[in-house]
């Protein structure tokens, strides 16, 4: 009898992961999702009440998971957080202050940059060489974004944060690749959370995003989640330096 081939497991039994931005939102699906297939999860982010409710809810759900409340932006902070490497780290915290870019404020573009871009840059580096200095393989994983891939109106200081994490993840899978450390991005469209709904509640808005997404209906949370799965397993273990877009379609045309 031929030898029938096997998927690869989408379970992360045994594995830590970092995730930041897991307040709310993605990265609170992100971490729920990947404690649902058996890891560990250190849930990050500056908000601790709203943190620590969070883990609280997954604890009571039967999840494994801690509370490390961590402004990304500080990168002495960030770098304490990697004493120990994780087998899965994903970065879902971000920043977006949307104006006209002819009235971008200096102030709203270095804030964007400095959580988008930098704080992004230097997780990656932190967590490869953790990963490195202890002779492991790990998967990274960056919330990113359609806008990575194209532009919209009043987001130019956004779309250049999310374009250069997108190159910056290309670079780094070429440097990480021999060590067996992959890194990739997921790119949402326009997600329905709490943070979103004043976009959704704008008629306008709302008809320009339903206009650009191919599928009848706007992204939810849960759209994510198998994706940060996917990304995080070995499922993935032939995937690094791309780009997974979860965006009905947006950048199809």
């Amino acid at each position: 009898m031929m030898d029938l081939p096997r998927t690869p497991s989408f379970g992360l039994s045994g594995r830590r992961a970092l995730v930041t931005g897991a307040s709310s939102g993605i990265g609170l699906g992100c971490a729920v999702a990947l404690a649902e297939a058996g890891a560990h999860v250190v849930c990050a982010a500056r908000r601790a009440d709203v943190l620590e409710s969070s883990v609280a809810a997954m604890r009571h759900a039967g999840y494994s998971a801690e509370v490390l409340v961590l402004d990304q932006s500080d990168l002495i902070a960030l770098a304490g957080a990697f004493s120990e490497p994780f087998d899965v780290v994903l970065n879902s915290a971000g920043l977006a202050r949307h104006s006209a870019a002819v009235d971008t404020d200096a102030s709203d573009y270095d804030a964007v940059m400095d959580v988008n871009v930098k704080g992004a840059y230097f997780l990656s580096s932190f967590a490869a060489k953790a990963l490195m200095e202890a002779g492991r393989t790990g998967s990274i994983i960056h919330i990113s974004s359609q806008m990575g891939h194209v532009g919209g109106p009043e987001r130019a200081v956004y779309c250049a944060s999310k374009h250069a994490v997108e190159g910056m993840v290309k670079a780094m899978a070429i440097e990480w690749g021999k060590a067996g450390i992959r890194i990739n991005t997921i790119c949402p469209t326009f997600i329905r959370t709490p943070l979103t709904e004043p976009t959704f509640s704008d008629p306008d808005k709302r008809e320009w995003i339903m206009d650009k997404i191919k599928l009848p209906r706007v992204g939810e949370v849960g759209d994510i989640m198998g994706a940060a799965l996917y990304l995080a397993s070995d499922a993935s273990a032939m995937v690094t330096g791309t780009a997974m877009m979860v965006d009905g379609g947006w950048t199809a045309d």
